[in-house]
């Protein structure tokens, strides 16, 4: 073993010990992101698939929850152990490109330290599942094409990267296109001898039976998947610079600048060298046929998030390891560890402002929108739960069968934190605009009679209760505000609303 391969094991063991540290640490402390929550929510709702992804991600959540909802506790110290062994696919992928240890290792340092992965995998979301599973699926597509056609491993690992593809696509449908890169590099000339084998088809069919129930539930359903995303949340689409900037911007953050440099001149290398072989074919295939479909969407709509695009970038540290690759020559490599360096800060500072709550005393407070602060999402739910635990016991008398009580939410944002801490407790109602799934899962025809129902908002949403329920009285109000770092960060509202004139 060499001694870049021992320095390169070292560093990435080394990085991985210290995120999973720092990971374990924050389990105990923050809550679910929004998001998160109504992802735990999707274990009390067993659905093939849900309003914004398929239903893998809450198999996952039920597993984890022992039936229900995670605690978050729960659900982060699974995500923290994944989140840090996810980098570690990269490296064995890359090694079934026939990178060396190194190099491979290198991309796993790089992978490890960008913030879309040491930050955005400890949540519990459906891109906790894709990575590794996009990332084994081009291991197993290289290596595969690299055998002998004849031979067991090819018909193993092609098999297997069909497979593990459509379980990308039951967790996030971005996956479909990766499916579609498959079968473009199948097809191409270079992977001829293969594609006269079997194998590679089959492994293809396996992953579309794996994805089938998602596809036949959409379409029992009417699509509504594909509507919610491509129709009732698009009233603003349209083509613009500000969603180009947003797409570009998002980058340079979820990567780091230098980061994002260095993958756009993989990129580049990688799409000059498709044609040298079929690995290089497939790699491409998987950056381009993702990227050709995703990027129109950013482009156009206004509620896309940068972090679309991210599966497309998976390819591009297996090709930096490459031996063909030209991306490590002198020109780039004095890119790379300070790339690295400021990926890992910055992935660094995020956690150490949503764990230090003292660092809110830097940022003065004119220029602080506690709104704007993502990571107020992730404290102050125990405390409302509480007090709406509270509420409900000192008015069960009023409403002592099940279904009289009903707590309801102005958006799907708060309906989805409630849902998950509350785990099938009280029956929980959205109304507003954004009822997302909770309109299917509990609708308006089956509470909207409820005698009481216990109306909860925060600061985000200043919508006051009577006015969205003229018809009710308010017999009890209550507010909770929540500080960090000494700074008011919500403003948590419990109102009760009887239909019976305040009894």
């Amino acid at each position: 073993m060499t001694r870049a391969t021992l320095m390169g094991a070292a560093t990435l063991v080394g990085a991985s010990a210290l995120a999973l540290a720092i990971r374990l640490h924050a389990a105990r402390t923050v809550g679910f992101g929004d998001s998160e929550a109504l992802y735990a929510s999707y274990a009390l709702h067993p659905q093939p698939a849900y309003l914004d992804h398929p239903g893998l991600v809450g198999v996952f959540a039920r597993a984890i929850g022992h039936g229900g909802p995670p605690t978050p506790a729960r659900a982060h110290q699974v995500t923290a152990v994944l989140a840090t062994v996810a980098p570690w696919t990269t490296v064995f992928a890359a090694r079934a490109a026939r990178a060396k240890w190194a190099p491979a290792l290198v991309a796993g340092l790089a992978v490890a330290v960008a913030p879309e992965v040491a930050v955005g995998l400890f949540a519990m979301t459906p891109d906790l599942l894709l990575f590794p599973a996009w990332t084994a699926s081009l291991g197993f597509a290289c290596a595969g094409l690299l055998a002998s056609p004849s031979s067991v491993c090819a018909a193993a690992c092609l098999l297997l990267a069909g497979l593990v593809a459509g379980i990308g696509f039951a967790a996030k449908v971005s996956a479909g296109a990766l499916m579609v890169a498959l079968a473009l590099t199948y097809g191409a000339r270079a992977a001829r001898h293969h594609a006269r084998t079997v194998w590679p088809w089959l492994g293809l069919v396996l992953g579309a039976v794996v994805g089938f129930p998602a596809c036949a539930y959409e379409a029992q359903t009417g699509w509504q998947m594909l509507r919610h995303r491509l129709v009732a949340t698009q009233g603003a689409a349209g083509v613009s610079l500000r969603n180009l900037g947003g797409l570009v911007g998002g980058q340079l953050v979820y990567l780091s600048p230098l980061l994002a440099i260095v993958a756009a001149l993989v990129g580049w290398d990688l799409w000059r060298s498709r044609k040298f072989d079929i690995v290089a074919t497939l790699l491409a295939n998987a950056v381009v046929v993702p990227l050709a479909g995703l990027v129109p969407l950013c482009v156009w709509s206004r509620v896309a998030e940068p972090h679309w695009v991210a599966p497309a970038l998976l390819a591009l540290p297996l090709h930096y390891a490459r031996p063909t690759s030209a991306a490590k020559t002198h020109r780039w490599r004095r890119l790379g560890t300070p790339a690295v360096l400021l990926a890992g800060i910055v992935s660094v500072a995020v956690y150490a402002w949503v764990l230090e709550p003292r660092l809110l005393s830097l940022v003065p407070p004119s220029m602080y929108e506690a709104r704007l602060d993502l990571a107020n999402e992730l404290y102050g739910w125990p405390e409302a739960m509480a007090a709406i635990r509270e509420v409900a016991r000192g008015h069960r008398q009023e409403a002592p069968d099940p279904g009289e009580l009903v707590v309801v939410g102005p958006r799907w944002v708060i309906c989805a934190q409630m849902e998950a801490i509350l785990r099938g407790e009280l029956p929980v109602a959205c109304t507003g605009a954004e009822e997302a799934d909770f309109a299917y899962w509990n609708p308006r025809k089956r509470w909207e009679r409820a005698p009481l129902l216990i109306y909860v908002t925060d600061s985000r949403f200043p919508i006051d209760g009577q006015t969205l329920f003229p018809d009710r009285v308010s017999v009890d109000r209550r507010e909770l505000k929540q500080y960090r770092g000494g700074r008011l960060a919500r403003t948590f509202t419990v109102e009760v609303l009887s239909a019976r004139g305040g009894a």
